[in-house]
């Protein structure tokens, strides 16, 4: 079977070892996207053709848009699905095309063959054109187009009445709260509350302190089953807790806790968690580590489909943002978690665990925590993983676990402990997409007994190299070693790592590559403050990577630079604005 990696690359690319699986020519990238073109008849006359099924784009969020595209045929695994987008009336730009997924199962979940992907960068409230051709030389080539709307930035109804509240006052105004209305809290201290009321597409109820104002809940507050609501810019001293929600918006809090902090444990839709600061109570030391470590609390947990959680500061918990395992796992996709500031997380800092497709994890730093991300299972994919920056993390930057499907990993920064890019586990994991990282590892060690490696650049043995396609990337050991293992291959040197993988551009990096040279901590404890992590104007990461439309648009020079930072780009606001 032909790769879900290789499609991607082939169309994206123009990668000669990958156009004989129906790829694209350099030019699909370099000028104005190409129009729709198929190169088969439009009914799949035999079982290597295609026969498409329904398109949806399931729940726009404010700037990336889903695509699901089920189909069925196509037994020789060459269809592909181009893409390209624009606002109404503004000029056409092309996305990465679609990822086919085949039907499969993990874990108890269960998926049909689909094409499926994301696009990205786009406005919010804004109407899109999304045209998407599907190309089968065997026959079933269709081009459909797709309209959606992207979500507004949650806020008040224009010329919202605003109700003054008291602590006094609290509890009779929100019995009477009215769709559109704004209720102001004085300062003071308010008893924890549990909200009962509902406000209305565009015209949502806010509960919001005054200006200037400290407004402090001294315990949770909940709004379970609640739509159309904002809370904004409260200090509580416990949780924020929304079960079964729907477009509810939680801005600017700041959030202690001794358990959870901003949490459902039902599924919600369309969720907005955005610029609020949650500390919770676990302590960064060794004993804290793993899953079965003195560590408490999910510092943001969400399930269901559409959310958007983007500038928190979350720390000291178990898992700093995660989503829901197992049987409580509801729909969860179409979920972007974006520009988050992540630290003392002593297990994992976003676990995305469980993600149906389209989960887009982008541009977060993670300081001091055990594992940086994790997709312990993804279903199918894909599960994107774009830009974000680890620093001081421990076992592994990428938890791949539990037969993890359909993970995509473009333009990471990691420096680390212990072996650079390390996956444990028995489990295999595949279909995985790989492009244009960064992976700096250094001494290694045991912590709580958990093995974090000797410094090896690759450690991964669960790998099903068959199915996955790692390339561009760059790796460094500042043991001065080049060593590793890719599923059953090991490497003593870059030239073997070259020859003997998918890794057929990759480079060697090392601490000198970065702009202000990158060290290792010499103990992981105590917690350490992120570092910069620019790459240096001359070094072996700078226009080595491959282009990806929708997704590496607008680098400067020859080809994109390697890691999270294009040289000379601005550097993202992590956490609250």
């Amino acid at each position: 079977m032909k790769l879900l990696a290789l499609v991607l690359l082939a169309t994206a690319c123009g990668d000669s070892a990958a156009t004989g699986d129906g790829g694209a020519s350099d030019a699909d990238i370099d000028g104005a996207p190409p129009p729709p073109a198929c190169s088969g008849p439009a009914i799949a006359a035999s079982p290597d053709g295609t026969t498409p099924g329904a398109l949806t784009a399931p729940h726009p969020t404010l700037r990336n848009a889903t695509i699901e595209w089920l189909f069925s045929g196509d037994s020789d695994a060459d269809a592909i699905v181009r893409v390209r987008f624009r606002a109404l009336g503004a000029e056409w730009r092309q996305g990465a095309p679609l990822f086919r997924v085949p039907a499969g199962a993990t874990q108890g979940k269960s998926w049909p063959d689909r094409f499926t992907g994301s696009v990205f960068d786009l406005a919010p409230d804004t109407e899109y054109e999304i045209e998407l051709a599907l190309d089968d030389s065997d026959g079933g080539c269709e081009t459909r187009t797709q309209m959606i709307r992207t979500r507004p930035v949650p806020a008040p109804m224009a010329g919202a009445p605003v109700i003054a509240v008291t602590p006094q006052s609290f509890t009779a105004m929100a019995n009477a709260a009215q769709p559109g209305q704004i209720l102001e809290l004085a300062a003071g201290t308010y008893p924890g509350f549990t909200f009962t009321k509902d406000g209305a597409a565009g015209m949502p109820i806010v509960i919001r302190a005054a200006a200037g104002a400290t407004v402090n809940v001294t315990s949770e507050v909940r709004l379970d089953g609640r739509s159309h609501v904002i809370v904004q810019g409260l200090t509580i001293a416990g949780q924020i807790k929304f079960n079964s929600a729907t477009d509810l918006a939680i801005i600017g809090n700041r959030v202690t806790t001794t358990a959870d902090g901003i949490v459902t444990k039902l599924r919600g839709e369309d969720l907005y968690i955005a610029d609020n600061i949650v500390t919770g109570a676990t302590v960064w030391n060794e004993a804290a580590l793993g899953v079965d470590g003195t560590n408490i609390g999910e510092g943001i947990e969400v399930t269901g489909p559409g959310h958007v959680i983007e500038h928190n500061k979350v720390s000291g918990f178990r898992d700093c943002i995660s989503l829901i395992e197992d049987d409580g796992a509801v729909e969860q996709l179409s979920i972007d978690i974006v520009r988050n500031d992540l630290s003392e997380c002593a297990d994992d800092a976003i676990e995305a665990d469980f993600c149906a497709h389209d989960c887009r994890i982008i541009e977060n730093r993670m300081t001091n925590v055990f594992i940086a991300m994790s997709s312990q299972p993804g279903l199918g994919g894909p599960t994107y993983f774009i830009r974000n920056v680890v620093y001081n993390t421990l076992l592994t930057p990428f938890k791949l676990q539990r037969s993890s499907v359909g993970d995509v990993l473009i333009n990471n920064t990691i420096v680390k402990r212990g072996d650079a890019f390390g996956i444990y586990t028995t489990d295999v994991y595949s279909r995985q997409f790989v492009r244009n990282n960064l992976f700096l590892g250094g001494p290694g060690g045991t912590y709580n007994t958990y093995d974090v490696g000797t410094g090896k650049v690759i450690e991964q043995r669960a790998a099903d190299t068959a199915t996955i396609s790692m390339d561009y990337d760059g790796y460094g050991s500042t043991t001065g070693t080049f060593t590793g293992r890719l599923g059953a291959t090991p490497f003593a040197s870059l030239a073997e790592l070259r020859a003997m993988t998918s890794e057929m551009h990759a480079v060697q990096i090392g601490a000198s590559d970065f702009a202000v040279a990158a060290t290792i901590p010499a103990s992981p404890f105590p917690s350490v403050t992120p570092p910069d992590l620019r790459l240096s104007g001359s070094g072996a990461a700078i226009d080595v990577g491959v282009a990806i439309p929708n997704i590496t648009d607008g680098f400067a020079g020859a080809a994109p630079d390697l890691g999270a930072y294009e040289l000379g780009a601005a550097v993202p606001a992590y956490g609250p604005r």
